[in-house]
């Protein structure tokens, strides 16, 4: 049965409070890194924001069970909200690409989404290998299994799994980037632990959607 689309809102300008740090990535180190779709063919990470503004999402593992909640609440997003903003969403992750195909089916994600086996964007744009919780890092409000209850989900998917392994390096951190047309970067942030997800809302008003959307598990109309 088909997710329901959360429900959405205007926003305005006046009301976006959001401010963007200064950026220290450079893209032209990762450019030419290959990425692979789900059908195992290569491109160039360079082609997903050479010719639109992209919202870049890097998830720790497909077996991640905050990674497989956030991409639930990506899988929600409505068409109309990025193409009306131009925006490009695209997930990376750093599994073999045949575990791809069964982590869109799992969370329902219909945007494009590519891996980076080897790690080699993870590891030249500095993302962490290793999780560091401090008072500063808030939670990701997309995730929303305990750690207990999540480890015994991403546990059982492992083991009923066809193929048993973690579907990518268990230490490894992801992060998210917001980039193009070209090589310019207006947002970065690289997580510090599990739970560190940028809020959707944030990646998508900081790209430009004017909307915000409400993931909450029984929709409603969020009053201006």
């Amino acid at each position: 049965m088909a997710k329901d689309s959360p429900i959405t809102r205007q926003i305005t300008t006046e009301n976006l409070e959001i401010k963007s740090p200064p950026v220290n990535i450079r893209l032209e180190e990762v450019e030419e890194c290959l990425i692979y779709d789900r059908h195992g063919v290569p491109v160039p990470f360079k082609t997903l924001y050479q010719d639109r503004k992209s919202v870049i999402i890097f998830v720790r593992n497909f077996l991640c069970y905050s990674c497989k909640e956030y991409v639930d609440d990506l899988s929600k997003i409505p068409r109309e909200a990025l193409s009306d903003a131009g925006i490009r969403l695209v997930v990376i992750g750093q599994s073999a690409y045949h575990h791809i195909e069964p982590f869109c089916s799992l969370t329902g994600y219909p945007y494009e989404i590519y891996v980076d086996p080897e790690r080699c964007i993870y590891q030249k744009l500095g993302m962490k290998r290793e999780e560091i919780f401090t008072d500063s890092a808030h939670p990701s409000p997309h995730v929303k299994s305990g750690m207990l209850m999540g480890h015994l989900k991403s546990m059982w998917r492992a083991m009923t799994s066809p193929a048993f392994d973690f579907q990518g390096d268990p230490h490894q951190q992801g992060g998210a980037l917001i980039a193009g047309p070209g090589s310019e970067v207006y947002f970065s942030h690289l997580d510090m632990n599990r739970l560190d997800h940028m809020p959707i809302n944030w990646l998508l008003q900081l790209a430009g959607a004017q909307r915000t959307l409400d993931f909450n598990d029984k929709p409603k109309i969020i009053h201006v």
